[in-house]
Parts: structure tokens; C-alpha cells; sequence
């Protein structure tokens, strides 16, 4: 049985949830060749509305920012009308929906963006990492390393899709400074060898991560940002050095962060609970915890613990859209496809079978 802590109802900034379960951001590759959302992307949101929260997959903030093949975007006005039919959609279910902001810098090729342009980073240190394309796997190449002045451009970019987003009726945005992609490329040395202040030392690796959070913060509020890390997180080709290390990096971040009042912190986390305690005692606001690997038994387990206020949850709710309903019930799931996962259209996506249906 799950935990009756998970049951509770939260204020999360602007809206109230109805409980402490949420849709995890999770990459789907759904939508049309321009970043639009396609046809059936409405749906799978709606589908998962009784999450309460609902935070998309990584959504690129400009054409720079595209990683992989048929990723949303948030910077056209074809696609705030895309999104905000997904809004809708999901407010018509009573869901509240956070447009997850990703720009994937060195975790990308050319092949899969509009412009076919190099990748950019903080340093033009090749990610080694094969990525898929529409003509298989591919290894990613050496990036460009941003400017100073281009730095500038792509906090502009963010603070951009923050205002498209609400535009498209998005309820908030969550900014993606985790998993190996650009902001956390920013804070791992091994990715950033910048001699500038925006490298160097663990106040200058976290500067562009909290100018570009200033940045959305200043342009929506800061009541309908939220911000995701993944300490410690080997992805992408980061190493973020020791413990000791990774937690002088968070500290020091979650530190500068939590000046913000920003309405929550989304935190991908690895096993350190140490670390994670650390960072819950210096939030003001609300936590929100993904353990890698969870399992449906210790779902809650972090609320109950008092290191999340929320925990979203990832493939148990891509597979089962009615999974609220389930683990109140205490009722079987589905199994994941995984070989659905990215592969484009209906299947896999919109058919997971509800207990009503199954």
C-alpha cells in the first residue's frame, strides 16, 4: 500500500494540487519536424492529468537548443499554438501544465536540428557520446564554445520560451539544468574549462545557471519557475569530480538559487541522501524528488522521510495513464514498451490501457 502522505493536498505557488504525485519530464520524440507538438501530444498529456502536476519533456528554447530528432519546441508562434492546445487540454482534465525549458548544447548533431549547425557549449569538448538521428546512431561532434555575447543570447532564448509558455497557457516552467545537458555541461569541469566567469571556480561554473533562472524568474514570476538538477549524474559524458566536490558545487548552487523564491526545486537524484538533505533544509519552497530507480513499494517514501514535498514519477506513468488511480487502489500496472519509447506515432504513446479498458 502506498504511503497516505501521498494523499495530501499542496499549494504548489499559483495552484493546488490535489496530491504529492506528479508527471516526470520524459523525452518522447512526438512532435512534427519544426518542433510543433504533433497530433497526438495533446493527448498523452491529458491522459496523465491526474498527476496534478504535469511537466513536459525538455522543450528547446531556439533552434540552437535541439537535441535530438522531433523535440518540441517554445520560441515560434506555431508553437504556442501547438502547446496551447495541450494546455488546454490538460486544464479540461483538471491537470496544471510546466513546460520543461531544454537546451541540450553539446548533447546534440547537427542532423537533428533545422539549421543543421554545430552544437554549442560552455567548451568545445566533445560530449564522445552517440546520439540518435533519423539515419541511426551518431557520435556527437566537437561543439562550438559559446562567447560571452552568446551567453547573453541564449539567457535571452530562455527568458523567451519562459514568456511563449505562459503565452501557450502553461500553468509554469521548469528550467532543465540537468542530465549532461547545457546548464549542468556549465557546472561540471570536465564539460566547462572556461577562463572567464563563467568558469573556473564553483561560483563562476554556477553563474550562467543562475542568470538564466534569473532571467525566466524576472519575465513570468518567480511562482511559475521551477528549476531541475541531477547531482552527481554521469550523463552526457559529465564527471563532476568527488563527493566532497559535487557537494560543494550543490551547495553552493541550490545556495544562490533559493535567493529566488522560486516555487520549487525538482531535484534527479542518484542515492547521496546527504547531500539531498543538505539542499532540502536551505529550500524555502517545495521539493521534488525523482529517485533513479524507484520502486512502486517506496513510492512516498521521500515524503515520508521529509526530503520531498512531491514526488513525480516517470515510466509507471508513461505506461499506466490512470496510475493515480492504480496505487490508490493498489490495482496491477502495466508494463513499459520500451521499444516504443522514441519511435514516433500512436503506439506506445496514447494506448496504454486504463483499468477501465484493460
Amino acid at each position: 500500500m502506498t504511503s497516505p502522505s501521498l494523499w495530501q493536498p499542496f499549494t504548489l505557488g499559483r495552484i493546488e494540487l490535489p496530491h504529492r504525485l506528479a508527471l516526470a519530464p520524459m523525452t518522447r520524440n512526438r512532435s512534427n519536424a519544426d518542433g510543433t507538438p504533433g497530433e497526438h501530444v495533446a493527448q498523452y498529456y491529458a491522459q496523465r492529468a491526474s498527476l496534478g502536476l504535469v511537466i513536459t519533456e525538455g522543450t528547446q528554447p531556439s533552434a540552437d537548443g535541439q537535441g535530438y530528432f522531433n523535440t518540441p519546441g517554445i520560441y515560434t508562434e506555431e508553437h504556442i499554438a501547438g502547446w496551447r492546445k495541450v494546455a488546454d487540454e490538460v486544464h479540461a482534465e483538471g491537470g496544471h501544465l510546466f513546460i520543461q525549458l531544454m537546451h541540450a548544447g553539446r548533447s546534440a548533431h547537427p542532423d537533428n536540428t533545422p539549421h543543421h549547425r554545430q552544437p554549442v557549449a560552455p567548451s568545445a569538448i566533445s560530449a564522445e557520446q552517440e546520439i540518435f538521428t533519423l539515419e541511426g546512431k551518431k557520435q556527437t561532434p566537437v561543439p562550438r564554445e559559446l562567447s560571452r555575447e552568446d551567453i547573453q543570447e541564449v539567457i535571452g532564448e530562455f527568458r523567451h520560451a519562459a514568456a511563449s509558455a505562459i503565452a501557450a497557457g502553461a500553468d509554469g516552467v521548469e528550467i532543465h539544468a540537468a542530465n549532461g545537458y547545457l546548464l549542468h555541461q556549465f557546472l561540471a569541469p570536465n564539460a566547462n574549462e572556461r577562463t572567464d566567469e563563467y568558469g573556473g571556480s564553483v561560483e563562476n561554473r554556477s553563474r550562467f545557471v543562475v542568470e538564466v533562472t534569473q532571467a525566466v524568474a524576472e519575465e513570468i514570476g518567480a511562482d511559475r519557475t521551477g528549476i531541475r538538477i541531477s547531482p552527481a549524474f554521469p550523463l552526457g559524458g559529465l564527471f563532476e569530480g568527488e563527493p566532497a566536490d559535487v557537494h560543494a558545487q550543490y551547495q553552493h548552487l541550490v545556495g544562490e538559487l533559493a535567493k529566488l523564491n522560486l516555487v520549487y526545486l525538482h531535484v534527479h537524484h542518484l542515492g547521496d541522501d546527504a547531500l539531498l538533505r543538505s539542499l532540502r533544509q536551505s529550500w524555502p519552497t517545495a521539493v521534488l524528488v525523482v529517485r533513479y530507480g524507484r520502486e512502486r513499494e517506496t513510492i512516498g517514501a521521500d515524503i515520508e522521510a521529509g526530503l520531498a514535498d512531491i514526488e513525480p514519477l516517470g515510466r509507471i506513468a508513461l505506461a499506466n495513464p490512470d496510475v493515480v488511480e492504480r496505487l490508490r487502489t493498489d490495482a496491477p500496472v502495466n508494463d513499459l514498451d520500451p521499444a516504443t519509447l522514441y519511435v514516433g506515432g500512436a503506439k506506445g504513446y496514447i494506448d496504454y490501457p486504463t483499468l477501465a479498458h484493460a
